[in-house]
């Protein structure tokens, strides 16, 4: 079951969780926190739904089906999160997927710091992985009393974990490093980092993407390591063969299997 805001262009939100969950072999269930007016450039406005409307949402399916993991993007208030916090909080099993949205990829401011506060306080304590950029990360530890706090990324997830999280697996994407690295880190300190090629152009939709995809895969009984692996790799190629439907950012092709499946047995039959 996947909490997001509805994306028109298709490349982002709810729209890009149904299609990631239903490619990695899970059928979807969705909840709106918030409609959006954007496209594949960025954010113009969001439009929170009510928190009984999210509640009625959830609760209406959860009572009708069972559902084998959660995942969390954009909230749309602090009514929301409070929401959606307490019907998490009757399914403490269910592994909880949180992708922090807190801007667009154009920098559209989508999270307050009333929003930051109510989340830490609220859902971080039962979050089963984490999955923020480097911006993301810092912004969700950084104390704005004090413009000294400079925590580089070990740090954050650190502090991220302290807060309540089990994992936090940070992306690089934003960070002036030769390859994307990835790191994942439990209670513990590393559990494990991957390195990625860049590529080139910029995409709309990758973190969720890679937090729907590591929902999938926890769905499917894999465990987390083996789960962050493969929703990278399957995030990754995603991002490769992404496309650029408008006139704005990338969108990553999450059926690109299918079309080189499409492509091999076209070639087979000359």
């Amino acid at each position: 079951m996947t909490f997001a805001a509805t994306d028109p262009s298709g490349g982002a939100g709810l729209q890009a969780d149904m299609l990631t969950i239903a490619s990695m072999g899970c059928h979807p269930l969705s909840v709106v926190t918030a409609i959006t007016v954007q496209d594949t450039s960025g954010v113009d406005d969001v439009l929170p739904m009510d928190a009984e409307w999210v509640v009625d949402q959830a609760r209406t399916v959860l009572e009708d089906m069972p559902v084998a993991a959660f995942k969390i993007g954009l909230l749309g208030s602090v009514d929301n999160i409070t929401a959606i916090a307490e019907v998490i909080s009757d399914y403490p099993d269910v592994p909880l997927v949180f992708d922090p949205v807190l801007a667009s990829g154009r920098g559209d401011e989508l999270a307050n710091e009333d929003m930051l506060s109510a989340l830490r306080e609220l859902l971080l304590p039962q979050t089963t992985i984490l999955t923020p950029n480097s911006m993301e990360a810092r912004r969700l530890i950084v104390d704005e009393d004090n413009e000294q706090d400079d925590p580089n990324l070990t740090e954050c997830a650190k502090r991220i974990i302290q807060l309540g999280c089990e994992y936090v697996l940070i992306t690089g994407t934003h960070e002036h490093t030769p390859k994307v690295i990835n790191t994942l880190y439990g209670e513990r300190g590393l559990v494990r980092s991957d390195n990625w090629p860049r590529l080139p152009g910029i995409y709309h939709g990758s973190g969720c993407t890679l937090a729907s995809a590591i929902a999938a895969l926890l769905a499917n009984g894999l465990p987390m390591e083996e789960a962050v692996r493969e929703a990278q790799e399957y995030t990754w190629e995603a991002l490769k063969y992404g496309f650029r439907p408008g006139m704005g950012q990338h969108i990553p092709d999450r059926l690109f299997w299918a079309r080189d499946e499409e492509e091999d047995d076209a070639e087979t039959r000359h």
